[in-house]
């Protein structure tokens, strides 16, 4: 025999309250929150990234107050205009040379204020001087990034005394993740290369990426400072083959006497030499060498 109906009712509602509190309840949450104010953003990691932050919120401001402003007169006209009557007809106007003028002088006109602001925002991340040498020179730390299907490969010239002078590497594997260290307040110019085809050099708390052109390492290069410490992710932003999505990285950004442990660490275990590709980096989890099952 069937409940009845009353029964059904109350379960229902019942259903449906503990439904809407457990919606509440994982609402109270701080992250998205955190989230919403910064319009899905990751929190900056770098003195450059705030540029980038605050364009991004700018942008959106513009747009939801254009918004507003087209919905408005949308509504206002769809009110003020609209026909009351079959006798009462709005009048039909085939054009309004003001507001014809203003559609277009208006969109042009913020077109021209968001270029100004990008320019001027990449200006200020893209600060290093285009010359590699004068780049690399000024920066507090040298990392030339070896991108290469499927890992990185990250190469340290300068900015530790752990170094004497020496360049020392640090690989990784699509099953062992390679790390890139880097330092707390110490600028430090990185410099791509790539030996087989093009990749894109990403570490979303940067709030910047750059992609890794094969034949250009003297164009590809940046300046950035971290001013956070903690451990991050890095990856791949451009499509370069099957295992595209196993190119992770981590990044660490930690203080001096970390960095300049980690720095002999790997001088230590031979890895001395500027490493700007190699065969093993090849190796993918779950598989031989000739791509079959393991």
């Amino acid at each position: 025999m069937g409940l009845d109906f009353p029964k059904r009712v109350r379960n229902l509602a019942v259903g449906a309250i503990t439904g809407s509190a457990l919606l509440f309840l994982t609402g109270c949450s701080d992250e998205p929150h955190s989230q919403i104010k910064r319009l899905a953003m990751p929190i900056p990691a770098s003195k450059e990234a705030h540029h980038m932050y605050d364009l991004w919120h700018w942008s959106w401001l513009a747009a939801m107050i254009t918004g507003v402003i087209v919905w408005g007169l949308m509504a206002y006209v769809a009110v003020k205009f609209r026909r009351r009557s079959e006798a009462d007809i709005p009048v039909q106007t085939r054009y309004n040379l003001p507001i014809e003028i203003f559609y277009t002088v208006a969109p042009v006109m913020m077109v021209i204020v968001f270029f100004f602001f990008t320019v001027q925002t990449q200006d200020d991340v893209l600060h290093a001087p285009k010359n590699l040498t004068a780049a690399n020179a000024q920066a507090d730390l040298n990392v030339t990034v070896t991108a290469q299907q499927w890992s990185w490969t990250f190469n340290y010239a300068k900015g530790s005394d752990a170094l004497g002078g020496d360049v020392v590497w640090e690989s990784g594997t699509t099953a062992n993740r390679p790390t890139l260290w880097l330092v707390k307040g110490r600028s430090v110019s990185f410099d791509l290369f790539s030996p087989d085809v093009i990749h894109s050099f990403w570490i979303p708390v940067f709030l910047f990426k750059m992609d890794v052109v094969p034949g250009r390492q003297a164009y590809n290069h940046f300046t950035l400072t971290p001013d956070r410490s903690g451990t991050f992710e890095g990856k791949c932003a451009e499509l370069c083959g099957v295992y595209h999505s196993r190119m992770l990285f981590n990044v660490k950004v930690t203080d001096q006497a970390a960095f300049d442990a980690h720095m002999a660490k790997l001088k230590q275990e031979g890895n001395i030499g500027m490493n700007l590709g190699g065969a093993q980096v090849r190796t993918v989890a779950g598989l031989d060498t000739n791509g079959g099952q393991e």
